[in-house]
């Protein structure tokens, strides 16, 4: 069973907005959301632990850094949002000091993936046989930004590699750099000069929410680790009514760079015209959906170098909007016959599961 690396995750979202404990089991955390608000809002009950990161070999997460503008929010309960770029950076250094907290308290159960040297260790250890750790292994975080608002001038990318960011998305919505999800826009002149700081200091670039437009920009002028940690391909989905997605052409783009995508298991972004209002809505995804968007990159790439997972559970959406075969995270380790029914070899199962976005991380912890 290869040990999985997820490419994003909303860890400090869920612990600073609904206090959810990421160190407890998603059974627990359901047993304690149950009569509560928490599940409606998030759109399902949790399908994260430390518990099922262990049953499933969830051995490294991209951790983000996240917050909501104030025009998303979503009522009094949602606080985590800002106004300004000033804000978004008080809310991001909140998530940092969130996950450097998580570490420090439980060492056993998490650890930070700062340095080149943490990755190596991390690795190393994940791709040990689980058999020879009763009482589970630490998951690795690395960190991530998701939407850059909290980078008020291009001149602060520095102080966040510092800080320990390692991979940025310029875009979540629209703002200062970028178009993004449901507000379509190019690369702005900052924007360009954010792109362009972040090769200069070795920081892959995550097109994922950006507007395909701006995306394509932005692999033009970055020489570097191009890639979609959490995205899926909108061929398969014939919707063009939102720019979440990957056309084609940003898909060629980011194989061009080497680069890796993330898939998404989450049923809106796997099946046409899906829709929570669905009666059988959990039940008419399936699995081998998600192994027909992987296929879908590999195919187009001609290898299995180029796709990879990146979940995204739990944030903004639980159980009740993913495949029928997924209770939680663990779940997803489902996979791996799945694609080797569909005839990927051990080493493109490997590639698939983990050695891709090692990979990335390999150029950005140079």
């Amino acid at each position: 069973m290869p040990f999985l690396i997820d490419a994003h995750q909303d860890l400090a979202w869920n612990a600073l907005t609904y206090g959810r404990d990421n160190t407890l089991s998603a059974g627990e955390v359901r047993r304690r959301e149950a009569g509560t608000a928490v599940p409606a809002r998030n759109n399902g009950e949790r399908l994260c632990g430390w518990p099922e990161y262990q049953l499933g070999q969830v051995g490294i997460i991209f951790a983000s850094l996240f917050a909501t503008p104030y025009r998303f929010r979503e009522g009094d309960w949602d606080r985590e949002v800002y106004r300004s770029p000033a804000e978004a950076r008080s809310f991001y250094q909140r998530n940092l000091d969130y996950y450097h907290r998580l570490a420090d308290e439980h060492p056993d159960q998490f650890t930070l993936v700062l340095t080149r040297a943490d990755l190596d260790s991390a690795v190393t250890l994940w791709r040990q046989p689980p058999t020879d750790f009763s009482q589970g292994r630490p998951v690795g975080l690395v960190l991530a930004m998701e939407g850059a608002e909290a980078i008020r001038s291009p001149g602060e990318v520095e102080e966040w590699l510092q800080a320990g960011i390692r991979l940025i998305g310029p875009a979540w919505v629209s703002n200062q750099y970028s178009g993004g999800t449901k507000e379509p826009g190019p690369l702005t002149a900052e924007g360009k000069t954010l792109v362009r700081t972040m090769a200069d200091l070795g920081i892959p670039l995550d097109v994922s929410h950006m507007d395909p437009h701006a995306a394509l920009q932005a692999a033009e002028i970055h020489p570097g680790p191009v890639v979609a940690t959490h995205s899926n391909p909108l061929a398969l989905l014939r919707d063009n009514s939102l720019n979440r997605h990957l056309p084609d052409d940003v898909i060629r783009s980011i194989i061009a760079r080497e680069g890796v995508i993330g898939i998404l298991p989450f049923n809106r972004f796997l099946q046409a015209g899906w829709a929570w209002n669905m009666l059988d809505g959990k039940q008419r995804v399936s699995l081998t959906e998600v192994v027909d968007h992987i296929d879908y990159i590999c195919q187009m790439a001609g290898s299995a170098r180029h796709a990879a997972i990146g979940s995204d559970f739990d944030g903004g959406f639980g159980v009740a909007g993913v495949p029928r075969e997924v209770d939680t995270i663990a779940d997803l380790q489902k996979l791996e016959p799945l694609l080797a029914t569909r005839g990927y070899a051990p080493d493109d199962i490997e590639a698939i599961f983990n050695g891709n976005w090692i990979r990335i991380l390999d150029q950005a912890f140079h």
